[in-house]
């Protein structure tokens, strides 16, 4: 909500981060006892253990303000993010107001910290 987002963006600001709303990433929980169906109409192949994976956003104090679930084998790193609930609202315009300058230009927009996996999208900003 928008008072979250004030608070985090206030945080990230005193740490050096302006207009950070937080640090994303995705990780796989292997689930041993799932057995996952493949192919099509009666078939009876199995395939034993998959995963799920979680999305998650936190603040500095590994606070997650953000959680995303997959269907176990559906996803992956790289194609989560076409589900994900805060890429949508970024894609839809329903993002809190952010606005700060970083070199001498204006950003209207907030961003998370990412690993390299993430698309080159202006919303990802990634280590060197």
């Amino acid at each position: 909500n928008a008072e979250d987002a004030a608070r985090l963006l206030a945080m990230n600001k005193a740490r050096g981060f302006p207009g950070m709303l937080g640090s994303i990433d995705c990780m796989h929980w292997s689930w041993k006892n799932i057995v996952q169906r493949h192919g099509m109409g009666n078939s009876t192949a199995k395939k034993k253990g998959s995963t799920i994976i979680l999305e998650a956003v936190a603040d500095q104090e590994t606070w997650i303000w953000h959680a995303f679930f997959g269907m176990p084998g559906s996803l992956n790193d790289i194609n989560v993010v076409n589900r994900s609930p805060p890429m949508n609202k970024i894609a839809n315009g329903e993002l809190p107001p952010v606005q700060f300058v970083a070199n001498g230009r204006t950003y209207n927009y907030g961003y998370y910290l990412a690993d390299g996996i993430y698309p080159k999208w202006q919303t990802f900003v990634k280590p060197l």
